[in-house]
């Protein structure tokens, strides 16, 4: 049994004017212990809003429907109560921007210590010696010293670890991790990385990456969603997906990464980076047929007018993928 099993997941926002947004449309995937699962795609394709929806912190606006499983409870139907016993304690968050998640006004102290108090019935001696702990789990220096700092007198690099300790003091079964390494530079990105790739071998936790860069999934994850405009165009074992993409929008993800090991006599250096023409459809903007149909370059007429289902691949049961272009056409695209 899955340790996290969401089913048809929707995220609506109403507004004052104008129609609703939907966010997130029927989002399906599971999450096993010790596994990670990454779920990418460009800003606005929803993937934040998912995993907010699912420990019950959407804005005041956002309704959620669906379900969403955790140890077999559903964790869309809780009152607020049971869903603070799991959320910060089984489940850990680190959110998305370390600059702005972190209290200023408070030392990293108090902000770490307050999670053990309410969690786990701690002294404020024993919450102490366990956040110390949690910082040197994270490489922190002098971490006994620190823990009494505020935020401002810590780097982007530490904020974004120190946030990491904060998700992960009460040993949590699934940890969410949402773009941890943005705005941090690549040496600091790749520590990070290696942190979470510890800690889901060393110590089983199950993770959720969110993230734009295809580069950081595929050096973590051992799953992969794709999200566009909301929704899931493609699934499937990190492996499959980096070897043999399916969906014309994870093609245009992976030929956009650049290649600096290429030594073909198109190298790197001579070759313009390749893009995605177009934007993404803006929040509200609303497709008869595929959302992404007016940037692929394989749409075909039914592209407009009819949303393709996200069916499984016959060749590959746990892969799935949503778009009226054949396989075939795909794969053979790759090779030309």
């Amino acid at each position: 049994m899955p340790l996290l099993e969401v089913k048809d997941l929707s995220v609506r926002f109403t507004r004052r004017e104008g129609a609703p947004v939907d966010a997130v449309q029927r989002v399906s995937f599971s999450l096993e212990a010790g596994r990670t699962l990454g779920i990418v795609g460009e800003s606005g394709s929803g993937k934040s809003q998912t995993v907010m929806a699912l420990l019950g912190l959407l804005a005041g606006n956002g309704k959620v429907s669906g379900e969403a499983r955790y140890r077999g409870d559903n964790l869309l139907t809780m009152n607020e109560a049971a869903l603070n016993r799991i959320r910060g304690d089984r489940i850990g968050m680190i959110f998305q921007d370390p600059m702005t998640s972190l209290n200023p006004f408070l030392t990293i102290e108090r902000q770490m210590t307050e999670t053990l108090q309410l969690h786990r019935q701690m002294s404020r001696r024993e919450a102490r010696r366990r956040a110390i702990e949690a910082l040197e789990s994270v490489r922190i220096p002098d971490a006994a010293r620190r823990i009494g700092m505020y935020p401002h007198e810590f780097s982007g690099g530490m904020r974004q670890r120190v946030m990491i300790a904060m998700a992960l003091l009460s040993e949590p079964e699934i940890l969410i991790a949402d773009e941890p390494t943005t705005a941090l530079d690549v040496t600091v990105q790749a520590q990070i990385i290696e942190l979470l790739r510890e800690l889901n071998r060393e110590r089983g936790t199950a993770i959720i990456l969110i993230t734009h860069d295809m580069g950081v999934v595929a050096g973590l994850c051992d799953d992969v969603m794709v999200m566009y405009a909301g929704q899931t165009v493609e699934q499937a074992s990190a492996a499959t997906l980096f070897a043999a993409p399916t969906h014309p929008y994870t093609l245009g993800l992976l030929s956009a990464l650049p290649r600096l090991n290429d030594d073909s006599e198109d190298s790197a250096d001579d070759r313009p980076l390749q893009t995605i023409p177009g934007n993404p459809p803006l929040p509200g903007e609303v497709a008869a047929g595929c959302a992404f149909a007016p940037r692929c370059a394989y749409s075909l007429d039914a592209c407009r007018e009819v949303r393709p289902a996200l069916v499984a691949i016959a060749n590959d049961p746990q892969a799935r993928r949503a778009c009226h272009r054949p396989v075939g056409d795909i794969l053979e695209a790759q090779h030309v």
